[in-house]
């Protein structure tokens, strides 16, 4: 009798024990003591939490792209062949320019410097001819394997790990390239001048310093379209080699076969001699604007009206427009970048169109392990 007193006593304790328990561990959990011990610590800060003077996992992740791509062979050995040829068609130009430049004499109107950008002596093509050919090449370089090699090589999954966001691999990979390339743009501009101001003797305007600046800044938006279809292919496909064979085949359908084609369809629908101007003009107008789907179609047309401030449109010409015109004046910047405005939105909503696509695409992805 004795013991089951006492065992019922002991099991009465053990209850009252595990009541207060259950009421000190609720307690804790309240909002209200999370908000006193968050207000009482001191230092303790989580592992993905930065002090304001260390770079965060972004920054960090960008210098180590740059630092990749700055290193890479491949990379390198673009950049020398694109410095070697677009030197080459400016030396090219500029024989026997400086002669005539001198007897010229300096007007604000001549724009001499612009034409070391676009002058060629038939033996190289012109400078901005070999960055809208060479230009897409060397953004395919920089992302056909900017996600896949990563996977193939184990340190997606390891990246994956650390407390960062998903979305700051792809951003950051982007942005990087972006950042080499616009140096090596400016790069080549500057040197470009500095050959122009040696040989020529003459320093730039500043509107031709401007307009220059504006065709380094197209031709960078232009590499960036091609760069974010390298990384959508990147993001699509698992081999970098598919990939890569992948942007050099849209890269030859746009610039080769599209051509070929609309030409074939151009000379299909060509109106009759009997046909009025109305219907010669609206089949001019589909043509152009088939030709106009294409990014390097853009891009020169863009780059024509920068660098030749005398281009005051590029529809065909009607009666209605050259009437009144002034023949050979040269339009200031801001009417220049207003009638290439439609091809630089274009170049822009294709660019963020790509990679719009390859991050949806990358965050939706499932990343394994190797």
């Amino acid at each position: 009798m004795g013991w089951m007193i006492f065992i019922t006593v002991i099991s009465k304790r053990m209850e009252i024990v595990n009541n207060l328990s259950d009421r000190i561990r609720k307690l804790k959990d309240s909002s209200f003591i999370r908000s006193i011990r968050s207000a009482l610590s001191v230092g303790e800060r989580p592992a993905y939490e930065y002090h304001s003077g260390t770079p965060g996992p972004f920054a960090v992740m960008i210098k180590k792209e740059i630092s990749d791509h700055i290193r890479s062979w491949r990379f390198i050995i673009l950049f020398v062949i694109i410095i070697l040829a677009c030197l080459g068609s400016v030396l090219s130009g500029l024989q026997g320019f400086s002669n005539a430049v001198k007897a010229a004499g300096r007007d604000e109107e001549s724009f001499f410097f612009l034409r070391l950008f676009t002058a060629s002596d038939e033996t190289l093509p012109s400078f901005f001819v070999f960055i809208s050919f060479l230009g897409p090449l060397l953004g395919i370089a920089m992302g056909f394997d900017a996600i896949n090699m990563e996977e193939n090589k184990g340190t997606m999954s390891r990246i994956m790990s650390h407390p960062i966001h998903r979305d700051n691999i792809i951003i950051a990979k982007f942005v990087a390239a972006i950042a080499v390339l616009s140096v090596m743009f400016f790069f080549l501009g500057f040197i470009t001048i500095g050959l122009g101001i040696i040989t020529i003797g003459i320093p730039p305007t500043p509107q031709e310093f401007l307009r220059i600046m504006s065709f380094i800044i197209l031709s960078i938006l232009y590499v960036s379209f091609w760069l974010s279809l390298s990384i959508f292919f990147s993001v699509r496909f698992r081999q970098p080699a598919t990939s890569a064979l992948s942007g050099i085949a849209v890269w030859l359908f746009l610039t080769v076969f599209y051509s070929i084609i609309v030409s074939v369809i151009a000379k299909a629908a060509a109106p009759s001699e009997m046909a009025s101007t109305q219907q010669v003009m609206k089949y001019q107008q589909v043509i152009v604007g088939l030709f106009r789907i294409l990014p390097g179609e853009l891009y020169s047309d863009a780059t024509t009206t920068l660098l030749v401030p005398t281009v005051r449109s590029l529809s065909p010409l009607t009666p209605e427009k050259i009437y009144g015109a002034i023949p050979n004046a040269s339009l200031p910047l801001g009417q220049s970048i207003l009638i290439v405005w439609p091809q630089i939105t274009g170049l822009i909503a294709a660019t963020i169109i790509c990679f719009v696509i390859s991050y949806v695409t990358f965050m939706k992805r499932e990343i394994r392990s190797r």
